[in-house]
């Protein structure tokens, strides 16, 4: 007996292969974690010195808040949050240094925009810093607002968001402005303030870190009231191993969760006593949390052993007791008038 033919017949015979397919491990899931773990350190690649976020102190060692997202993940992963070593990279770097793989994260006070997102093969695995892009202007020019700054020249970083924003900016607003372009971030500002532009361009917390680290007397310096820009500064990864983009999502949000839960570094042991079954799914003595990310059950509790909770990161590097002295703003948690919010580790 014959069997006449179907194109239905044909389509779901093509369509079955292709949707098992679908379901299959991507072919470099896991392999960021086990060149780490084999390695036994994490390689982060940070900025060329942005005090507050990453820049060696006076005797060489990294720090900041982009530097303790990388000790967190290392706690995390290699149970020790030295395990690192910081790579300095300027902007042009920063993304062939993570695409090559020479680098395993890069923590580096880089904006999450689309284009990132979407084109040049990495992910953003969490927003660490809510920032904006303004001026630092002289004070002695008198100047109260960006409108004032008509056919100002303005010191600027090339190959950044930056230098897209103040274009933008100008064009939208009518505002007439000369960039001056510069290869890297020290180079920008130490133009600036040698005279060379009437104002700077940054993220506005990059404008309070080098006002108070490299100017002669910060207090010379204003920083104008307007923001120009939506600034999401977070950690991203390669694409194509989803296993590690999970690890370093959570990392970070074990860092904003323990915040809400009340854990802190100096209180964290005694947690381990807790009745509350979401601090115990955290601090490792309830449900076992770990072994979905392949980690340990106390791989959060290391994390904040080791470098505190979100607000004690944010508070000893960028914030109230830092010299930056920076207000939390958008940054504080969501049920404190900000927008941080992790989702829950259950």
């Amino acid at each position: 007996m014959s069997m006449r033919f179907h194109p239905r017949h044909h389509i779901a015979a093509l369509l079955i292969p292709l949707f098992a397919l679908s379901f299959s491990a991507p072919a470099s899931a896991g392999q960021t974690l086990d060149a780490v773990k084999q390695r036994g350190m994490l390689r982060c690649g940070v900025s060329t010195g942005v005090a507050g976020f990453s820049a060696p102190d006076a005797k060489g060692q990294w720090q900041g808040l982009d530097v303790d997202v990388c000790r967190a993940v290392a706690a995390a992963v290699l149970r020790d949050p030295s395990k690192v070593t910081f790579t300095p990279l300027n902007a042009q770097q920063r993304f062939t240094s993570l695409q090559s793989g020479q680098i395993d994260i890069l923590s580096r006070n880089t904006t999450w925009t689309l284009t990132r997102d979407a084109s040049i093969g990495m992910h953003v695995a969490a927003v660490t810093y809510y920032d904006g892009q303004g001026f630092l202007v002289p004070k002695k020019l008198k100047i109260t607002s960006a409108k004032q700054l008509r056919n100002a020249q303005v010191c600027v970083q090339a190959g950044t968001t930056t230098e897209k924003n103040l274009a933008d900016y100008a064009r939208a607003h009518g505002i007439p402005m000369k960039p001056v372009v510069f290869d890297t971030f020290e180079g920008a500002f130490k133009a600036f303030f040698s005279g060379r532009c009437q104002a700077y361009t940054t993220d506005a917390s990059g404008l309070a870190s080098v006002r108070n680290k490299e100017a002669s007397n910060p207090d010379d310096y204003v920083i104008l009231p307007e923001l120009i820009s939506k600034e999401p500064l977070g950690p991203m990864v390669k694409r194509g191993d989803d296993d590690w983009l999970a690890i370093v999502k959570w990392s970070v949000f074990a860092l904003i969760e323990a915040e809400e839960l009340g854990i802190t570094q100096s209180n964290i042991d005694a947690q381990r006593k807790s009745t509350d079954p979401a601090i115990q799914r955290f601090v490792g003595t309830g449900e076992d949390m770990g072994k979905l990310l392949g980690l340990d059950k106390d791989w959060a509790y290391r994390i904040v052993k080791s470098v505190g909770n979100y607000g004690e990161v944010f508070d000893r590097n960028v914030g109230a007791k830092s010299p930056l002295k920076l207000q939390r703003g958008l940054n504080r948690l969501w049920n404190q008038g900000g927008i941080v919010y992790a989702p829950p580790i259950r």
